[in-house]
């Protein structure tokens, strides 16, 4: 009798064992990759996760945050590689950056294509985004939230820019990705290609004119105020961030821990999207910042806006084929019905 209680209590163990995603069974680090430092909203959502993902899984999933480009070495491009092999379990990534292997998100970077959130927010939530979150999943990589580093806005050194003939020969820092030197291009201006450190030193010694990033998470934390006087308010492009996990690390994860990281990211995520947005829709507080440390805000109009569309359509048009006439178009419809 003893030795069948014994054997019963035995089973029993090895079957609760068995059923519990014990911490021993995961790896001690998980990495995440991240371009920027830990300040704004791009690196404290990367925080929060990280936080809020060790204290729900009681600490079986303990996210490590590699930021600045630590991971790859300084070429952000590799990012999307890095997660797809398991050299980093997740990343908080932009569009931008991972476009070189999932070429169709270069949808966000069309020239002019988004005339607000809310156009954006249907885009990504609609038909076109389930297609990119398949497309990305198709690679190696689990897509398990929409983030945002923002619409992106020029600034420069020289002069204001209200029509597409004052970029006309200005020397622009551009993201490196082909459709954003085409555009620039389109436009008459010398759009050069270099990291962000480098970019810096060469505004303050005026060997380069301009560039274009987000107000949020560029203008106003590296304070560019200090070297560029101009700003055109222009959205030209928007630049939307994706919490991504590698396939590798999602399959190794039990049921639940997966639904955990993905009500986790969906949560820390939109949370992250209004850090982007603040003081940008509505009252414009971020901009009145821009004013009171002395920069010239300019605000295109309707009629100055359709000067640089016309000046930009080639460059629209040579993307819908890179990108797929069908994907394109599908967004084109959703942002027709929000405007």
């Amino acid at each position: 009798m003893k030795r069948v209680v014994l054997v019963a209590l035995s089973l029993s163990l090895l079957v609760a064992w068995s059923a519990a995603p014990a911490a021993a069974q995961y790896k001690p680090e998980f990495k995440n990759s991240l371009v920027v430092g830990p300040t704004g909203p791009w690196g404290e959502a990367a925080a929060k996760f990280a936080e809020l993902l060790k204290e729900r899984t009681q600490g079986r999933i303990n996210v490590k945050n590699y930021f600045a480009g630590q991971l790859f070495a300084g070429k952000q491009t590799n990012e999307f590689t890095l997660l797809n092999q398991g050299v980093a379990d997740f990343a908080l990534g932009s569009t931008i950056n991972w476009s070189p292997q999932v070429k169709e998100l270069n949808l966000f970077a069309m020239p002019f294509m988004y005339p607000s959130y809310r156009a954006l927010d249907a885009v990504e939530n609609g038909e076109p985004g389930q297609k990119l979150w398949k497309l990305i999943e198709a690679k190696g990589v689990v897509p398990l939230a929409w983030g945002e580093n923002g619409f992106r806005q020029l600034t420069n050194g020289k002069r204001p820019v209200r029509a597409p003939a004052d970029l006309e020969g200005l020397k622009v820092r551009v993201v490196g990705s082909p459709i954003f030197i085409d555009t620039f291009r389109a436009l008459g201006a010398n759009p050069i290609n270099m990291n962000w450190g480098d970019a810096q030193t060469a505004f303050q010694q005026g060997t380069v004119d301009g560039q274009e990033n987000p107000v949020v998470s560029v203008l106003i934390p590296f304070k560019l105020w200090t070297v560029h006087k101009n700003i055109t308010l222009w959205n030209y492009a928007i630049d939307p961030l994706v919490l991504g996990m590698s396939k590798l690390t999602w399959d190794s994860l039990t049921p639940d821990d997966r639904d955990i990281v993905k009500k986790t990211a969906v949560e820390v995520m939109a949370w992250q999207k209004q850090g982007a947005r603040a003081g940008l829709d509505g009252a414009m507080e971020a901009v009145e910042n821009l004013k009171k440390n002395g920069m010239e805000v300019v605000t295109l109009t309707a009629a100055e806006l359709a000067a640089f569309k016309a000046k930009t359509r080639p460059v629209y048009d040579k993307w819908v084929t890179e990108i797929g006439a069908d994907l394109v178009k599908a967004a084109e419809k959703i942002v027709a019905g929000t405007k």
